[in-house]
């Protein structure tokens, strides 16, 4: 991930008034209470609060995201000095702090949260240390994750800030300037690596460059950094309207500078010495950074070696139940003319973006009828579809998700590709909902969110491997609401879990074993239906951020490990509502604690 998602999932939340005890919301049953217990518990909470205030401090925009808009004017500081070294002295007190308390005198639920925050600190640490800074902070943007992608919608009205006042207004005016800084400072980093030999992939920029070209082409009067003023509130003034219109023409300008700056300087400068090899371990101390990365996003001791040879064996499996497939529904000829067929035969594509729009809302309205066999917690949060805007759309993935805010006053929302649409199958449909909808990201990301008895970094926090690692595990509940007695929705589900088997074998072989990019792009076609669009923009991402995609797929099968085993111990009294709910209902956590968790909870039953 990049310097920008780091900073919003590290983050803890909003202070909790006198912390309630964990125990009593969700589950696990509590020790004796004692003094010394309610004052250990009192210290970690205080702790949480107070790491929590430092942190909302260094990243005001975080505190946006969660519906608190009580320093709006500021985006943050990132890819400054100062920001960075009152990061790592802050990770470095919490550490200090919570060697105070005695973990053995807290409940098992309190030790949970203990657990959880000493895992966050550490890794937080090893990850700001001098050696994997010079490695990723010099490498400020990339195609996939990076300011210039998030910050037009996020400015545009149609994100998480909030535009109802006048002062709404005047701090997004604010937060430009420093969108501005951040754009310039970001050249000065990518010039440190020029000089220490840490570069980007050739690839990659060239994507960036594309990006911006695409930004600046947009008039300013069309640009998505208008869009408030197409959206003023009936309240407002027509002064007001006509000077803010005009201060954010001016803005949008400068903006437009900046882009144009770095785009200059990226396509001038920085594309010609850029490294032709697209693995990290390619790069000047990459192969350190990949192991790195491995670790923090599986949240497990796994290699590269272990993962790629996983991979294989999970495509070989996924690959035989295709070829059943293909016998079931009587297509006669080879897998590969099968995926074929699928791929070129109009009625396997959207008549149109409304089409498509409208099968998501069908999906949606089913799900809706079957999620109560399944889950005793569901969400408050309304949850909202849309395409990604046309601006940007040729370069995201197939689909996304933003979370709602935790006040239920913004919906989450499930972003779907409508780009390229004859490459946009249908069978897939079902599937990307699960995954980024109900009950997928959704269900896991909004009721941590709701959830005000945890404290907020679980509330507000994750792991890659927990986080898609569910989402992933909601893909195979759509067996369980039926929607897989349609063979094309099946088939649709085993593309969906090929690609996640593939990942672990094309990143790790990107990243650690010298693959090429068209020998990824080929493993891809030869072994799934998905289109070459498809695949090309999946290769293209793993490129630009190395060992996040062997996340979803770890962490899956880690919650199916799970379930099979409190279903194998429990036998009749194993309750599929009750596991999700222990699953879900302390947030996104390293998979090795949400072991411990499952295994306590077994115990207990």
């Amino acid at each position: 991930m990049n310097f920008f998602r780091n900073a919003l999932l590290a983050t803890a939340a909003l202070a909790l008034p006198a912390a309630p005890a964990l125990a009593d919301h969700h589950g696990d049953a509590p020790a004796a209470e004692t003094k010394q217990v309610e004052t250990e518990h009192d210290r970690l909470f205080a702790l949480f609060d107070d790491a929590d205030k430092r942190e909302l401090a260094l990243n005001p925009l975080s505190r946006l995201f969660r519906g608190d808009d009580s320093n709006a004017g500021r985006l943050g500081d990132y890819l400054t000095e100062a920001q960075f070294l009152a990061g790592r002295t802050d990770t470095q007190l919490n550490l200090a702090l919570l060697a105070q308390i005695d973990r053995s005198k807290l409940n098992a639920t309190d030790q949970l949260a203990y657990d959880v925050f000493l895992y966050n600190q550490q890794e937080g640490l090893k990850g700001s240390s001098d050696e994997i800074r010079a490695l990723t902070e010099v490498r400020p943007i990339d195609h996939f994750s990076g300011f210039h992608t998030f910050y037009p919608t996020f400015a545009s009205g149609q994100g998480a800030a909030p535009f109802k006042t006048l002062e709404n207004y005047e701090d997004n005016l604010s937060r430009h300037d420093d969108y501005i800084a951040i754009m310039d400072r970001a050249i000065g980093r990518f010039r440190e690596g020029m000089k220490s030999g840490v570069l980007e992939t050739r690839l990659t920029i060239g994507n960036v460059v594309e990006q911006l070209d695409t930004q600046l082409a947009i008039p300013i009067a069309d640009s998505q950094l208008m869009g408030p003023t197409r959206m003023f509130p009936d309240d407002f003034s027509e002064e007001d309207k006509a000077r803010l219109t005009a201060a954010y023409e001016a803005k949008t300008k400068e903006i437009y500078a900046a882009h144009g700056r770095l785009r200059d300087f990226l396509r001038d400068e920085y594309l010609p010495v850029a490294r032709e090899s697209i693995g990290l371990s390619q790069m000047k101390g990459g192969a350190k950074l990949y192991q790195l990365l491995i670790e923090q996003t599986t949240t497990l001791p796994l290699t590269a070696d272990y993962i790629h040879n996983l991979g294989l064996s999970e495509v070989a499996r996924i690959k035989g139940e295709l070829e059943a497939l293909k016998e079931e529904v009587g297509f006669e000829g080879t897998l590969n003319e099968f995926f074929d067929y699928v791929r070129t035969d109009a009625k396997f594509t959207p008549k149109s973006r409304e089409a498509l729009t409208q099968s998501y809302y069908d999906i949606g309205k089913k799900v809706d009828e079957k999620i109560g066999d399944l889950f005793s917690l569901l969400p408050e949060t309304e949850l909202k579809i849309e395409p990604y805007d046309p601006a940007i759309e040729k370069f995201q993935a197939g689909g996304s998700y933003q979370s709602g805010a935790p006040d239920g006053s913004r919906p989450g929302t499930f972003y779907f590709n409508a780009y390229d649409l004859p490459s946009r199958l249908t069978t897939g449909n079902v599937t990307l909902y699960l995954h980024e909808g109900a009950p997928g990201h959704h269900f896991q990301i909004s009721l941590a969110q709701e959830n005000e008895a945890l404290p907020a970094f679980m509330r507000f926090g994750g792991t890659t491997s927990f986080v898609e690692g569910w989402a992933l595990y909601a893909e195979t509940l759509g067996q369980e609401m039926g929607f897989y007695k349609d063979p094309w929705n099946r088939y649709g589900t085993l593309q969906d879990e090929q690609l996640r088997a593939m990942r672990l074998v094309v990143d790790t072989g990107i990243h650690a074993k010298g693959w090429t990019r068209d020998q990824a792009i080929d493993f891809m076609l030869q072994n799934s239906g998905m289109t070459r669009t498809e695949v090309v923009a999946e290769v293209d991402r793993y490129i630009a951020i190395p060992s996040q995609a062997v996340a979803y797929k770890i962490g899956a099968l880690k919650i199916q490990e799970l379930r099979k085993r409190a279903h194998n111990a429990l036998g009749d009294k194993f309750d599929i509502k009750a596991f999700h709910a222990q699953v879900l209902n302390t947030g996104g956590l390293p998979l090795a604690v949400l072991e411990q968790k499952i295994d306590r909870w077994i115990a207990s039953q």
